[in-house]
């Protein structure tokens, strides 16, 4: 049996393109009917985004961000799944990007 090639941390947060996935972020599958993300609570998640700026400390934004995602529950719906689609909403600039490639 032959062993997997080791990854370098790098290569774990580039998308998959085999599964098409656009993004690094893999969003969870959600089994609730009626599952939607408010727009408001989107731009609520959007007023505090983070761009990667020297000046951003990156440990309070997802000391925040997580701050704010506990104020939504959603039945059948996992932290993680609202989480996991609110968090490129909270990025912008350069942060964005590095998630999208």
């Amino acid at each position: 049996m032959g062993e997997e090639a080791t990854k370098t941390l790098l290569e774990y947060g580039v998308p998959d393109t085999t599964t098409g996935a656009l993004s690094s972020i893999v969003r969870p599958a959600v089994n609730a009917a009626n599952f939607e993300l408010k727009p408001q609570f989107i731009q609520f998640i959007s007023n505090d985004s983070f761009a990667g700026l020297p000046n951003e400390c990156p440990v309070s934004h997802i000391a925040s961000f997580l701050e704010k995602c506990d104020t939504v529950k959603i039945n059948n719906v996992s932290e993680d799944a609202i989480r996991l689609r609110l968090f490129p909403f909270s990025l912008r600039d350069r942060a964005k990007r590095v998630v999208e490639r």
